[in-house]
């Protein structure tokens, strides 16, 4: 399996495995394996970059938290926590996703609920970088 080179600062040495015509990745911090689809390879870089290049703890890193927004129940990709508060909310996207305006208020919908400090938006090759700051995002450039 031919898998994209993304836009980070290290290379991760991912553990993966085969069945039959599907490929599964396994998650250091949920200490399972996980079908490697597009999303989560971008999902399991960021993990890989907030253990091995931030120092976070494994316990501070939240995956696939559901969330219920206007009644609808929403999943979020990724969440970074100090001390049990929300720090970094953190959305994946495919490689082939197109970072736009509506991918961005669907991670800032979420964080109205999370109050995180920080939001990203990733597709593993762009990344787009805002801080919520007097009621309204500014954003950054994204600095690894």
């Amino acid at each position: 399996m031919e898998l994209p080179k993304l836009n980070f600062p290290s290379v991760f040495n991912f553990k993966l495995k085969q069945d039959k015509d599907k490929f599964f990745i396994y998650d250091e911090v949920r200490k399972s394996w996980f079908l490697l689809t597009p999303e989560e390879w971008v999902r399991q870089h960021w993990v890989n970059y907030f253990i091995k290049e931030k120092q976070y703890s494994r316990s501070a890193i939240i995956l696939e938290k559901k969330l219920i927004i206007n009644g609808l129940s929403k999943r979020i990709d990724l969440l970074i926590t100090e001390k049990t508060e929300p720090k970094i909310l953190l959305e994946c996207k495919a490689p082939s996703i197109r970072l736009t305006g509506k991918t961005f208020e669907q991670t800032a919908r979420y964080n109205s609920i999370l109050k995180a400090e920080i939001i990203i938006l990733s597709n593993g090759n762009h990344h787009i970088s805002a801080k919520f700051l007097e009621n309204k995002y500014i954003f950054e450039d994204f600095q690894f």
